[in-house]
């Protein structure tokens, strides 16, 4: 199979909490992908595991040391073809982008894009990924521009809830697009009016034979989790909030809730002022190698993500996949992609956002009946690895590639 040489444009490489990308990586390495890792970001070196840590060297990254050195690169191109530049250079600076953190990524990554584009020729570069939608994707989307060299781009969640200012952009000149979940297909079809042939649906790959099983007792005193970024669209707070309610109607439970993140301080005090002392645990960051550690002591796993009022949300959140593939039952909200692999009363149950009692009442269902909970995570576990089969999954991506070769 005659592949084109790649570069993916991440903002870090490898990051913690981004094992599905790091995942794709390997995986298209190992099947023959001549894959190079470019990052717009410096060095990410907290909360690594072993694996990620033996290849944390394999990337070029910029970082903001770049800043100092850009100039030479933007009159490179200015003087092969200065009007492209002036295009450029319009169209990024003109629009009105969302949100600060998004402004500052994109015009980050637009000024990245020329020292890309210098070492894209110079790497003889066939084809450009970028596995988000937003900065990464504005950079790659840049770069292409200069150089000619096709381009694609994955969307996955908050890189088009909402969508940047040149989404719709970034959506017509792509070779092909790949999305996370069919949910996406959808919102990018309302929002741009894309054309949805372009748009293909991969989902992630996660490992599926290292998971050990869960012996998921289901006695007093009940052992719930949740894992995840402390940061709005989790929805934690309605969670904890439901907990309350457990609490006041007499169940005997504790939730571990492993991660952190800008709310943590936020959900402590919240904690704490329910009168969940003793009842509620902060583990903090827990490295994907000691993950496995906190689902075979769950007896659920909830996952309460809601849709934030700047429209961010979840896709499918790898957490999920991770707890039924150690057969823990799971709770799960209706929100964006999660109904693509939560079916309610099948494989979980499937509740409404932000109500505290909805995931209260779930709890309560999955506790009386064990083994109704059990078959849900059994069907749950044949799910993922029907939908997320790395190899099935990767083995599609390179197909995609292996179309550009043959144009």
């Amino acid at each position: 199979m005659k592949l084109p040489r790649t570069a993916y444009i991440l903002l870090w490489f490898p990051k913690p909490s981004e094992t599905f990308i790091f995942r794709e990586v390997m995986n298209l390495r190992k099947a023959g992908l001549l894959l190079k890792i470019f990052t717009l970001y410096g060095e990410w070196t907290r909360g690594l595991s072993e694996e990620m840590r033996g290849v944390s060297s394999d990337a070029e990254r910029l970082g903001i040391h770049y800043l100092g050195h850009a100039l030479p690169d933007v009159l490179y191109w200015w003087k092969r073809d200065w009007k492209r530049v002036v295009e450029l250079f319009r169209i990024v600076l003109w629009r009105r982008w969302r949100g600060l953190e998004k402004t500052g990524e994109s015009l980050w990554a637009s000024l990245c894009a020329f020292r890309l584009a210098r070492r894209f020729e110079e790497e003889q570069i066939e084809h450009i990924h970028a596995p988000w939608a937003c900065g990464p994707a504005t950079a790659a989307w840049v770069a292409s521009r200069l150089t000619g060299i096709p381009f694609s781009f994955t969307c996955r969640a908050w890189d088009i809830y909402p969508p940047d200012s040149v989404l719709c952009d970034k959506l017509r000149d792509a070779a092909f697009v790949r999305s996370e979940t069919q949910a996406n297909i959808q919102h990018l079809a309302a929002t741009c009016k894309a054309d949805t042939t372009k748009i293909h649906l991969t989902y992630n790959g996660v490992p599926l034979t290292r998971h050990a099983e869960a012996p998921v007792a289901m006695k007093p005193p009940y052992q719930l989790l949740a894992l995840g970024r402390f940061i709005g669209k989790k929805g934690y707070e309605f969670l904890l909030r439901a907990c309350k309610q457990l609490a006041d109607g007499g169940m005997d439970f504790h939730l571990t809730l492993a991660g952190d993140g800008p709310r943590v301080s936020r959900l402590k005090r919240l904690a704490h002022d329910l009168g969940l002392d003793g009842k509620v645990s902060f583990p903090g960051f827990v490295s994907y190698d000691a993950v496995s550690d906190l689902f075979r002591a769950a007896d659920i796993f909830i996952m309460p993500s809601v849709v934030c009022a700047s429209g961010d949300r979840d896709g499918i959140p790898t957490v999920i996949m991770e707890s039924l593939m150690h057969r823990v039952p799971v709770i799960a909200t209706n929100v964006s992609g999660i109904p693509e692999l939560i079916e309610d009363g099948i494989t979980g149950l499937l509740i409404p956002e932000k109500d505290p009692t909805a995931i209260a009442r779930a709890v309560i269902k999955l506790t009386s009946d064990r083994t109704s909970a059990l078959a849900m995570a059994e069907r749950g576990r044949a799910k993922v690895r029907d939908l997320f089969d790395p190899e099935r999954n990767h083995k599609k991506v390179l197909e995609l590639y292996q179309t550009l070769v043959a144009r």
